[in-house]
This record gives C-alpha cells, sequence and structure tokens, in this order.
C-alpha cells in the first residue's frame, strides 16, 4: 500500500470512528451568531425534560439547558432552533456539525468522551436505570424478571446495563429493540414486552404522562446504574466547550447565592464580589469567554437559576412530581457543585 493509500485508509477509520469529526468543529460560536440562532439537538419527546406542545412549542428541563445558553450568547432565550433525535441519531448529528449542542439525557460515559470526538459539560442531572412493569405481573423486584421481554432503545447506555444486569445476576431475557421512544413505548403499553427500562426519571415522566392508566404499572425498586446526564459538545472547540461549562455553572452558583429571576436585578447591588463578578458588575468573566460581561444575568433572568428550572419543569408543583434528591445542591445533600466564576 502506498503513503497516500495509507493516510487515505487511516482517515477513514478515523471518520467512522468519530476522530475525524474534531476536523469539523471550528468557531462553533462565530457560526451561531452569524446564523443568528444555536441548533440545539434534544430528546424526541419525554416528558418535563423535552416535549413539544399542541402549538409545536418545546418546554421542558432540557430546553431550559439550551435556552439559558441562547440567553448568555445572544441575550434572547428564543434564538434556538431544535432538532429532535433519537438516541441512534444524535451523536451523528453533533459531530457532522448537524447541531450545536445536545441537550438529550446524554449519559457522561469514559467511551464516549474518549472514541466519538465529544466533550462533555458538567452533569445537570444525575439518575439510574430503572424498570417499569405492569402492576396486574406482581413483581416486586428486578430479581424476579429471569425470561422477561424487554422493551429497549438502541444505541443507549441502557441497553448496554440491560445486558450487564441480567449477566451479572445469571437471568436471561428478551431483547424488543426499537429505535423511537414512542413506537417502544406503544410496544409496552399494548403488551408486547414485559417490561420498559429506561432513566428512573424518564420512566416515572412516561408512566405519568403516556400510560393508558398510570396506576396500572410500577417502577420496581432497584437502580441498576449510575446515569449522570449532561450536554454535549463536539471536541476540538474550546471556546463553544468553556460556554456552555460556565453557562451550567452559573446556573447553579446562582441558586446557591440566592440570585433568582425575580431578585436578579437587586443583586446587581450585592457587596458580595463572587456576585459582581457573575452579574458582570465587576467585569471580566464576560471577556474571558468571548461573551457579553452580562452573559449569566441573562441567563438568569431570562431562564431562572437551576432550582428554578428545576421546579418549573420537573419539580413538586409539577404533574411529574420529581424530588430533587442528588440533583439538589451540595449544601443540601445533592451533588450539584459549581467550580469559581472568578
Amino acid at each position: 500500500m502506498t503513503m497516500k493509500r495509507r493516510l487515505g485508509a487511516l482517515l477513514a477509520v478515523g471518520l467512522l470512528l468519530g476522530f475525524g469529526a474534531t476536523a469539523q468543529a471550528g468557531a462553533t460560536l462565530d457560526k451561531v451568531k452569524q446564523n443568528g440562532q444555536i441548533s440545539c439537538g434534544v430528546p424526541t419527546g419525554i416528558a418535563g425534560f423535552a416535549a413539544p406542545d399542541s402549538q409545536g412549542h418545546w418546554a421542558g428541563f432540557d430546553i431550559d439547558i439550551c435556552r439559558a445558553l441562547s440567553a448568555a450568547v445572544f441575550g434572547s432565550a428564543d434564538k434556538l432552533k431544535y432538532v429532535p433525535l433519537t438516541a441512534q441519531q444524535r451523536f451523528t448529528a453533533l459531530q457532522s456539525g448537524e447541531v450545536d449542542i445536545l441537550s438529550n439525557n446524554t449519559t457522561y460515559t469514559l467511551q464516549r468522551d474518549t472514541a466519538l470526538g465529544l466533550n462533555f459539560a458538567p452533569v445537570v442531572f444525575y439518575d439510574g436505570q430503572g424498570f417499569m412493569v405492569a402492576k396486574k405481573l406482581g413483581v416486586k423486584s428486578a430479581k424476579e424478571l429471569n425470561g422477561a421481554t424487554v422493551c429497549v432503545q438502541p444505541g443507549t447506555t441502557t441497553e448496554l446495563n440491560l445486558a450487564d444486569y441480567f449477566r451479572a445476576n445469571k437471568m436471561e431475557f428478551k431483547p424488543v429493540v426499537i429505535e423511537k421512544r414512542d413506537e417502544n413505548l406503544n410496544a409496552f403499553f399494548s403488551g408486547r414486552c414485559d417490561v420498559f427500562t429506561s432513566d428512573a426519571s424518564a420512566l416515572n415522566a412516561d408512566r405519568l404522562s403516556q400510560a393508558p392508566n398510570p396506576d396500572d404499572y410500577v417502577i420496581l425498586p432497584e437502580r441498576i446504574s449510575k446515569e449522570p446526564l449532561a450536554p454535549v459538545v463536539r471536541q476540538g472547540d474550546e471556546e463553544w466547550d468553556d460556554i456552555v461549562r460556565w453557562v451550567v455553572y452559573a446556573l447553579i452558583e446562582a441558586e446557591e447565592k440566592g440570585i433568582t429571576q425575580k431578585n436578579v436585578d437587586d443583586m446587581l447591588k450585592s457587596d458580595d464580589p463572587n456576585v459582581k463578578r457573575m452579574l458582570g458588575v465587576t467585569p471580566g468573566m464576560g471577556k474571558a469567554l468571548g461573551l457579553d460581561e452580562k452573559w449569566a444575568y441573562n441567563a438568569v433572568k431570562l431562564v431562572g437559576n437551576y432550582g428554578e428550572i428545576f421546579d418549573r419543569t420537573l419539580g413538586k408543583d409539577t404533574e411529574l412530581k420529581f424530588d430533587r434528591g442528588l440533583n439538589n445542591l451540595w449544601t443540601k445533600g445533592g451533588l450539584l457543585y459549581a467550580m469559581p466564576i472568578r
């Protein structure tokens, strides 16, 4: 093989593995400013996280993460194009440049972080995989699922964890693999499979919003994995990576500092040097990110802090009634901890 052909073959292999994606990353901030919008890859529909209403307006936790990013970049929370993507589609869409960010209930793993040409922002939701079954089956534990048929989406950590769990517990199962989530759920609710498996938060959302009668279904107590969900960007564009990362931190830090949509203007008068830096009263943080000094102020003013986003989309006053649990601030026993904005 000639040197030219050898290099060509290596490039082809790199592209197949996703390594070539970094070459396409480029200056994403320049691209989104030129386009006047951020292309945000979101789930095809998970209640509380990302779903369109009857008028086609998207709402949910994942959506608000994108809205906060838009607010930081543009001073408007609505400079967004939402691109619904299945688990199978999402990484290719990001690698190819079709979307600028995934806010798509994506689990942060070593292989995804290293082999796909991607970077993960800070975790925005700590979750774990569970199982949902029909109450009439009388199943009380996942350990009773030997021989069950299980509906699962391909291209997910869910699919891998499922196989690992059954193998580790010396049980057998028959997978029913369907790519689109709504079709997967329909198969489960119609009785085509005994079990539906996904992140526990999504299971609860699906049970309440999609089941013909939510009370007919139960979520088993076991959590068989850690599922740290985070926004994802392409490798090779550190500027954009930094922007996404620090917008997430700003949402968390704002909650810790008591900065809300309602009081953010009053907080501009705060004597706390950390607050002054974050809100742009003391300049420098915006310049470091290539953004306006009011980047964090705009994110909180237009979208809210992390706690406000959680409460509005997933919290106790919503249909889903999620407890903060691990997704609380570190000062309240949770895992959320922002790096210093200084």
